[in-house]
């Protein structure tokens, strides 16, 4: 008896220990990367092993650059397109989660309702492969970065750090492989481009944009005519 007492108790110890790692960890790689550039993301590794092993050479192109160095277009592109309640809400969008699961109910096809927050905790701390135990992570993450950082940081480290192409990540290197300009200079055109290429950037080119990524780019243009500019960028641009 005095054994499994013993051992029971190591397994309490363990949890505990194994526990206090993971929150201590996790949280002080989110306070550094309040500060920190975000230079690598699981994700990158993950494109380039599997370029590997499919015999191809790796393709990783990403350049950090800070957020007013990025085209004022560009934010409000992606907002207008991924997330239009970026600047409302605390990390989840309750309206958005409801809609898609009554667009499900109704047999429509199913549209995601992850906010930029949730993607940027996704780019930055986690694997890309859609399980419940990635997503329990993800909402972990979002809680954490929506806590510890401002909305700029968050849309400055998503804005670095999401995939933008095959082997492409974030504005300054999209903007100099698809358009040959910086991310600080942008169009307007150019960004509601990439903000459509963004629900499947290893199909949709926005350096050689489709018919439908057309269309869309149009759709994005007006919708950014309803999204008031970044409060952050706001200020700065004064």
């Amino acid at each position: 008896m005095k054994k499994v007492f013993k051992t029971m108790k190591k397994i309490r110890r363990y949890i505990r220990n194994l526990l206090l790692f993971f929150f201590i960890s996790t949280i002080g790689a989110v306070i550094l990367y309040r500060f920190l550039p975000v230079y690598i993301t699981p994700l990158m590794v993950i494109r380039v092993v599997e370029q590997v092993f499919q015999g191809e050479k790796p393709r990783l192109h990403h350049s950090w650059v800070s957020f007013e160095n990025i085209s004022r277009h560009l934010p409000m592109a992606v907002i207008a397109s991924e997330d239009n309640r970026f600047a409302e809400h605390h990390g989840f969008d309750f309206k958005a989660i409801q809609q898609a699961i009554e667009e499900k109910k109704k047999g429509k096809k199913q549209r995601g309702a992850s906010t930029i927050s949730q993607q940027t905790a996704k780019n930055v701390f986690l694997w890309p492969e859609s399980s419940w135990i990635r997503k329990g992570f993800e909402a972990y993450f979002t809680v954490l970065i929506e806590l510890f950082w401002s909305k700029e940081r968050i849309m400055e480290v998503y804005l670095n750090s999401i995939e933008m192409g095959d082997g492409i990540y974030g504005a300054e290197a999209v903007a100099k492989h698809h358009f040959n300009t910086t991310a600080k200079n942008l169009s307007r055109s150019e960004s509601a481009l990439i903000a459509a290429s963004l629900p499947n950037p290893l199909r949709f080119n926005s350096g050689k944009p489709s018919n439908y990524m057309l269309k869309r780019k149009r759709q994005i243009l007006r919708l950014m005519q309803l999204v008031p500019q970044f409060p952050e960028k706001k200020e700065k641009s004064k």
